[in-house]
C-alpha cells in the first residue's frame, strides 16, 4: 500500500493543489482529468471574469512550487477571468516537471472499488488498496491502483435541471438541443444564437446575473434583442446580494447593476415562475408555470449544479440527504439555515467518510450548496493531505478567512437584517389574460 499513489480526480484548481500539498510532502500523486488539459471545466466558463481576485485564487503550496520555478504572482487584487485562471495560473504549474509527471489527460474515472472487494464485505476492507477503472481518450479501459483517493471532480458537468421541482421539466429532456445549461459566451462563440433572439434566463445566482448583464450588453449591438428573467421566486432580497457591504467589491457591483437594470426596465421579470413544462411552439419555445406561460427563442438555465455519485457506488459513502455534502459540512454551508457571516473553517473531519482513505473536496464537497469558493477547497487540500500523511496536528489547525457577502441567506432575512423583502417587479401574467398570438412574460 505504501509503494502506491493517491489518486486525485480532477485537475481544476483543487485537484491541482492536492497534488501540489503532496509533493511537498514527498507523496507521489496521481491526477487523472476526464479533459484534454488542466482546467477544461474552467475553460468552459473562461469568458467570465471572476469576482473573487488573485490573492484568493492561488493555492499556497502551488504558489511555492511555482515560484521556485520564476513564476510571477499576477497583482493580488486584479480579478482573472476563467481562461486567465487557467492560462496564467494551471497551465504554468502543470507544466513545472514535478507536476506534469504526475497528471494524466484525457482519462476519466468510470468507477472507484476496493480490490476484491464490492461495498458489502468487512473482512480486510481497510487493507486492500483502492482500484480506479479509467476510461482512455474514450477507448480503452484500464485498471489503476491507489492507496487513497481524493475526487476533486466537481460538478460542473452535472447542471441543475430548468424543472423547478429538482427533475427535469416536462419535455426539457427532449428538448435539450435548444436549452444552454451554465454560462453561455453570449458575446462571443454564442453570439450568433442569442443575437436579436427573445431569450429567458432561469436562475437567481451569480451565474444568472452575469449572463443577463451580458445579454443587456448584446442588446445594444442588436436592439431586436429581448431579455426576460425567469425565477423560481418572487422576493429579490438575496438575489441582489450586499452591494456595496460585501467584502468582494465586484460580486457586490453585479447585484448592484443587476438592479439598476431591473429598476431601469432594462428586462423582464417572470416571478414567481417555476417551470413545470417546456414545449416546441412553431419556431419557438414555450415554458409553462401552473397557468402561466412564457414564449421565447432561446433558454439557458442557470440554476446551479449538483454532485455525481455514479462512480463511487462501490464505496462506503455518509451523504447528507438534503445537501448532498458529507453529513458533518451540510449544516455549516446549508442556504436553507445560513445567515450573515462566512463559512465556518472545515477540513479533514468535517469532510471524512467511512470509506477510509477516501474525501470528496472542492465544488463537489458542496454538494446542492452553491457558495464555494477557491479557498475553500485549498484549505480542505491542504488539511485532507495532511491527514493522509499522517500530520493530524496540521490537518486539525484548519484555518479559513472568507469575505462576507454582506446579505443574510436565510428565509427570514427581515428578522435578521431588518429589511423588509423586496416586492417583484414585474407581475405574474395569467394565461387567459394574454392572447396566444401576443405572447407574455
Amino acid at each position: 500500500m505504501t509503494q502506491l499513489p493517491t489518486a486525485v480526480i480532477g485537475a481544476g484548481p483543487i485537484g491541482l493543489a492536492a497534488a501540489a500539498h503532496l509533493l511537498e510532502r514527498g507523496e507521489k500523486p496521481i491526477v487523472l482529468e476526464a479533459g484534454a488539459t488542466v482546467g477544461a471545466s474552467v475553460l468552459q466558463w473562461g469568458h467570465v471574469r471572476m469576482f473573487s481576485p488573485w490573492k484568493f485564487n492561488v493555492d499556497a503550496a502551488c504558489r511555492r512550487l511555482l515560484e521556485g520555478e520564476g513564476w510571477l504572482m499576477p497583482p493580488a487584487d486584479e480579478l482573472p477571468t476563467g481562461a486567465e485562471l487557467v492560462t496564467r495560473y494551471l497551465q504554468p504549474l502543470a507544466k513545472l516537471p514535478s507536476m506534469r509527471s504526475v497528471i494524466r489527460t484525457k482519462a476519466r474515472v468510470t468507477a472507484i472499488s476496493r480490490l476484491r472487494r464490492d461495498k458489502l464485505k468487512d473482512a480486510g476492507r481497510w487493507d486492500a488498496p483502492f482500484l480506479l477503472r479509467l476510461q482512455i481518450d474514450g477507448g480503452r479501459e484500464e485498471p489503476l491502483k491507489a492507496r487513497a483517493v481524493i475526487d476533486a471532480s466537481g460538478s460542473w458537468q452535472q447542471p441543475n435541471p430548468l424543472g423547478a421541482d429538482g427533475i427535469p421539466a416536462l419535455g426539457e429532456t427532449q428538448l435539450q438541443g435548444r436549452i444552454a445549461y451554465g454560462i453561455p459566451d453570449v458575446l462571443g462563440v454564442a453570439r450568433k444564437r442569442y443575437a436579436g433572439k427573445r431569450v429567458a434566463v432561469v436562475g437567481s445566482g451569480h451565474s444568472a446575473i452575469n449572463t443577463l448583464l451580458d445579454l443587456l450588453r448584446l442588446r445594444d449591438d442588436s436592439p431586436a434583442t429581448e431579455v426576460v428573467w425567469a425565477l423560481r421566486g418572487d422576493s429579490m432580497q438575496t438575489i441582489y446580494g450586499g452591494g456595496a457591504d460585501d467584502q468582494l467589491p465586484a460580486r457586490g457591483q453585479l447585484g448592484m447593476r443587476i438592479k439598476a437594470a431591473v429598476a431601469a426596465g432594462a428586462l423582464e421579470i417572470a416571478a414567481s415562475f417555476p417551470i413545470a413544462r417546456v414545449a416546441k411552439v412553431g419556431e419557438q419555445l414555450q415554458l409553462y408555470s401552473d397557468n402561466q406561460w412564457l414564449r421565447v427563442d432561446e433558454v439557458i438555465v442557470c440554476t446551479g449544479a449538483r454532485p455525481d455519485f455514479d462512480i463511487l457506488r462501490e464505496l462506503r459513502l455518509d451523504i447528507d440527504p438534503a445537501v448532498e455534502s458529507a453529513r458533518a459540512l451540510a449544516p455549516m454551508i446549508d442556504p436553507n439555515l445560513h445567515s450573515c457571516g462566512s463559512v465556518p473553517p472545515h477540513g479533514e473531519a468535517e469532510l471524512r467518510q467511512p470509506e477510509r482513505d477516501f474525501y470528496i473536496i472542492g465544488m463537489k464537497s458542496y454538494g446542492r450548496a452553491p457558495t464555494f469558493l477557491l479557498a475553500t477547497g485549498y484549505e480542505q487540500a491542504r488539511s485532507i493531505t495532511a491527514a493522509l500523511c499522517g500530520d493530524w496536528a496540521a490537518a486539525r489547525a484548519v484555518q479559513l478567512n472568507l469575505p462576507e457577502t454582506g446579505v443574510c441567506a436565510t428565509d427570514y432575512a427581515d428578522e435578521c437584517c431588518g429589511e423588509p423583502a423586496l416586492q417583484r417587479n414585474v407581475p405574474s401574467i395569467a394565461l387567459d389574460e394574454i392572447p396566444v398570438a401576443a405572447g407574455c412574460c
